[in-house]
């Protein structure tokens, strides 16, 4: 694709947006747009609110981003009517206009009158007007809110026996209560609700088609009385003598799977928690399918159920087994305008079922190089992890979590950096317990243990002397213990789909524990060590908010956003963050337009100590906007925006026009921003991602703001090749 193609989507929004192109500009001789619907209550002390009725209009205008402004819209009437690429290429960046129907405005009165009279408003008054400005309509639905009719009674008839025991301990949470109005919404609610709860107390045939409601609003005039009956029977069915609502407990339970699923049938039996005997619960059948999901070495898991013998349901659970084993490689790419490549691959190994008993086995091995073409500059990274996976609380008892399907982790892991100053290896290790909820919205990772151990070899006598002028960085670049407890949790509003928020918190404590034993420990200049090595002391946090949702036709577009904050602090006998936890920006999944450490803290000019770049913080603010858009064959495109940067806690710089420390007062200026495009190629199994960001901003330039004539050249831009979205 050639540079005035990629050009295009950044070209179009900015003319859209600037110039006010004409959204109807293609419409054709009699045709508006439909610009707003505009919902009018003239009772304002009705309780209702233009949203309770907004999705019951049955034509919709196209949805704004701000200030009514859509800038897609504009891109469609860009087109030029010959129908050849420029034609083809609007349309797909672009959002047609919604095409005003005068005949579904009456539909639409239809469906807000029935919502209302649903909601408890009987004999509501809806009208209508519409507005024309040039081309554009606006819709306006005047609603005068019908009779409401609130309960003076509410008499329950419920049927004697066990039911009536069971029934009575929810009668607490009953939310159908004298004062409240009569709307079958709020029946058809705690119908729904109520019959949940009995079926988890054993009512296996119990269903909101049992509750028959009759209300009477001629005895009063401004009031109901409202008679609730439960039936032994569904309202749909003819009674029958026999008719009675029993406690329901569970039967014969099997587990259906192939023989060549090859796993211990113990472990399965322990994921199960139907057992023949008890009480049927509906919640109980589906903790056992999404413990038995959460294997992950079935491709799918069905639990049916089956009226057995008298007051009895039997269970049949299916398992099919899935791939458990397998490759996985990965890989990053980057080149900056200074000729400063970095290359980064992974290749891993996983088995879902290493033992036969669904424990996880993920081997890694990474490697990432950095070097200068024709120049004797280079820094390279080897690393090697081994994680092993338990489908259970070791030490601990599983209950703890209920309805979870618990694990336990062990991670061990080898790194090993040769760079021009030094070279260093970190040895670590973790055991921690892992979960999911049922509904896999909520993941969390807490670790009891974790533990590093670093050692630095082959200092640089140069690098050595810079590190004795500045005590932050030189007590970053030691030898240290790091042993302490952390966490991460994560929340998503969806388990599946491209519409979704998303926050996860990750948080780090160290060297608590181990200050307890100072007393007994031999002291270097008066600092406790362990083997001569001293022990990091600090707390760390970082969060992450993140949302992405789609639009436009067969939601093919969309918009992702994302905002990190992170911040870390060393206390005690620590003087700064060990190297390894401090922040750092720039990459491909960060500052597109700066590689990988390259910027930062602040805006301090790059750190000549080191050959490849190794810039870092005690904190991080940082926020991404991407969209992205179809294009052709398999190709997606993006227009993006990444602001952000890394900062000290205390000033390590004696230059005041180049700060490292977070203030307020200099965070304007100490911001870095860029803007970029991307390409991707959607093999549906893998994305390949390939990204050019251009500085806008640069903090430790001497002009900070770059324009258009500095994008191109020597420091004014990164690319990046990665897989997968960046956020």
């Amino acid at each position: 694709m050639s540079r005035s193609t990629r050009l295009i989507p950044v070209l179009l929004l900015a003319a859209a947006a600037l110039c006010g192109c004409s959204t109807t500009r293609m419409l054709s001789d009699g045709e508006y747009r439909l610009a707003r619907n505009v919902i009018e209550f003239t009772d304002k002390e009705s309780g209702l609110n233009p949203k309770d009725v907004q999705n019951y209009i049955k034509q919709q205008p196209n949805s704004y981003f701000i200030f009514n402004w859509n800038p897609f819209l504009s891109v469609w009437n860009w087109q030029n009517g010959k129908g050849r690429l420029w034609d083809k290429t609007m349309r797909k960046l672009g959002v047609a206009p919604v095409v005003y129907d005068p005949e579904l405005i009456d539909k639409s009165i239809d469906n807000i009158d029935n919502h209302l009279t649903y909601l408890g408003y009987y004999g509501s008054s809806i009208d209508s007007r519409v507005d024309v400005k040039k081309r554009n309509v606006t819709v306006r639905y005047i609603i005068t809110p019908g009779k409401t009719y609130p309960l003076s009674s509410v008499e329950k008839i419920i049927p004697e026996g066990d039911f009536a025991a069971a029934y009575a301990r929810d009668s607490a949470a009953f939310s159908i209560k004298e004062g409240q109005i009569l709307s079958e919404a709020g029946l058809e609610a705690e119908t729904v609700r109520s019959a949940s709860v009995m079926r988890n107390m054993g009512f296996y045939d119990f269903s909101k088609n049992n509750f028959v409601f009759e209300a009477d609003t001629l005895g009063n005039r401004d009031s109901a009385r409202l008679k609730m009956t439960i039936l032994g029977h569904s309202r749909n069915e003819v009674a029958s003598t026999e008719d009675r609502l029993a406690v329901y407990h569970f039967g014969k339970v099997d587990m259906i799977y192939p023989g060549s699923l090859n796993i211990r049938e113990n472990v399965l039996r322990r994921l199960n928690t139907i057992f023949p005997g008890d009480v049927y619960s509906e919640n109980t059948v589906n903790t056992t399918y999404g413990r038995l999901s959460s294997l992950n070495v079935f491709s799918s898991v069905n639990v049916e159920t089956e009226v057995g013998g008298k007051d009895s349901v039997n269970c049949t659970i299916n398992l099919t087994p899935a791939k458990v084993q397998g490759f996985k490689l990965s890989g990053e790419f980057s080149v900056n305008s200074t000729g400063l490549f970095g290359i980064s691959p992974q290749i891993s190994y996983f088995n879902r079922n290493i033992f036969r008993g669904g424990e996880w086995l993920n081997l890694s091995f990474m490697g990432n190089f950095q070097f200068k073409a024709k120049e004797d500059v280079s820094s390279s990274e080897y690393a090697t992890s081994m994680g092993l996976s338990f489908p259970r609380f070791l030490l601990l008892p599983d209950r703890l979590f209920k309805g979870m399907l618990p694990r336990t982790e062990i991670n061990v892991s080898h790194n090993s950096q040769l760079r021009p100053e030094y070279d260093r290896t970190i040895i670590s290790g973790s055991y921690g317990y892992t979960g999911t909820s049922l509904n896999n919205l909520f993941r969390y990772q807490i670790y009891p243990f974790k533990l590093s151990i670093v050692k630095l070899f082959d200092l640089d006598e140069d690098f050595y002397a810079a590190l004795s002028n500045d005590p932050f960085m030189k007590n970053a670049y030691e030898d240290h213990f790091d042993m302490g407890i952390g966490g991460t949790f994560y929340w998503t509003s969806r388990s599946a789909g491209m519409n979704r928020r998303y926050a996860q918190l990750s948080t780090d404590l160290s060297g608590n524990l181990l200050s307890l034993f100072d007393p007994l420990m031999k002291r270097t200049d008066g600092i406790p060590t362990i083997w001569n090595t001293k022990y990091a002391q600090y707390v760390r946090a970082e969060v992450t908010l993140g949302s992405t949702w789609t639009f436009g036709p067969g939601d093919e577009q969309s918009f992702a956003t994302r905002i990190v904050a992170g911040t870390g602090y060393a206390y005690n006998h620590s003087t700064s963050l060990p190297f390894e936890k401090q922040f750092y920006a720039g990459g491909a999944n960060s500052l597109r337009g700066w590689q990988s450490r390259t910027v930062g803290p602040g805006c301090e000019v790059k750190d000549e100590t080191f050959v490849i770049p190794n810039q870092t913080g005690d904190m991080k603010l940082e926020g991404n906007l991407e969209y992205r858009f179809p294009l052709f064959w398999m190709l997606e495109g993006a227009l993006f925006t990444d602001i952000g940067n890394v900062w000290t806690l205390k000033e390590t710089s004696t230059d005041s026009e180049h700060p490292t420390a977070f203030s307020f007062r200099n965070l304007g200026r100490s911001f870095a921003a860029d803007w970029g495009l991307g390409l991707r190629l959607d093999l549906n199994f893998l994305l390949l991602r390939l990204d050019m960001g251009m500085k806008v901003h640069d903090p430790s330039a001497e002009n900070k703001w770059a324009g258009p004539s500095r994008w191109f050249k020597r420091k004014g831009y990164a690319i990046h090749f990665g897989v997968g979205y960046p956020f």
